[in-house]
């Protein structure tokens, strides 16, 4: 019941992300998405009864719902970038499409996939769900910030892939890729404040006059 509960949190907080009109509150339904994450990782360590995965969960708690954000708001104070997010696609047509992508996802997952157990194939689809609105937030937002977010939550959703499907990967590779993940964070935050500099701004629509 619980999972089931996680899981369902995981998917309505990629649909909060998707209708996020603020910077702030993108970087808040992360968290938001993140702490289910780490609850969700601390359930499955209690039953599987495994220090590893009790790690895990540590790490997840540590990195993407403390540090992280911690790092991307600072992005946000230091480059004074506006609350404002400016948008390719409005918000009614991302909740629209958002749930097309629910739906594939879906789809791919029972039909295309053979996984025997609900729980798993349930947590499956919920994964690649996320991965797309991920991406899907990557493309549809013009500031180079919510970019980063959106990498960010593919993530979220390829370690749930990970989780669902084989229970969890090495745990050595689990921290090799949490730390890249955090020093990903950390070269962009650099790499967007560089860009602040030199044009001003951080909307990445701007970067299209540069095309030659």
């Amino acid at each position: 019941m619980w999972l089931d509960l996680l899981l369902f949190a995981l998917l309505i907080t990629s649909f909060l992300l998707v209708v996020a009109k603020r910077v702030i509150a993108l970087i808040n339904y992360f968290t938001m998405q993140s702490l289910a994450l780490f609850l969700l990782m601390l359930i499955l360590a209690y039953a599987q009864n495994g220090v590893k995965l009790y790690l895990v969960a540590g790490l997840i708690f540590f990195l993407k719902v403390m540090l992280i954000p911690f790092f991307l708001k600072r992005i946000m104070r230091k480059i004074k970038v506006e609350e404002k997010l400016g948008f390719y696609v409005n918000p009614a047509i991302s909740v629209l499409i958002a749930l097309v992508l629910v739906y594939l996802s879906y789809v791919f997952t029972t039909k295309l996939l053979h996984i025997t157990e609900a729980l798993a194939q349930g947590a499956f689809s919920v994964a690649i769900s996320i991965i797309f609105i991920g991406m899907f937030l990557m493309i549809s937002r013009i500031k180079a910030l919510v970019q980063i977010i959106g990498l960010l939550v593919m993530e979220n959703g390829l370690f749930l892939a990970a989780i669902s499907v084989s229970g969890g990967m090495p745990f050595l590779v689990e921290v090799v890729i949490f730390f890249d993940v955090f020093v990903s964070v950390v070269i962009l935050e650099l790499f967007v404040y560089k860009i602040n500099n030199a044009f001003e701004h951080i909307d990445s629509n701007k970067l299209k006059g540069l095309q030659g």
